[in-house]
């Protein structure tokens, strides 16, 4: 099974320190600072091709 690239998320809650995003593609929900890093995870896997 592929696992979803999050390419559209949207904000689902907000607290003090944190903020939640949804996945428009595959419905799951996670921290957007967990979001960036897999971003930058991403990023670094397609550099190292």
């Amino acid at each position: 099974m592929a696992t979803c690239k999050h390419p559209r998320v949207q904000i689902v809650s907000r607290e003090e320190d944190s903020e939640f995003v949804e996945c428009m593609e595959c419905g799951d929900i996670f921290e957007s600072s967990e979001f960036k890093d897999m971003t930058i995870e991403d990023t670094n896997l397609s550099e190292e091709s």
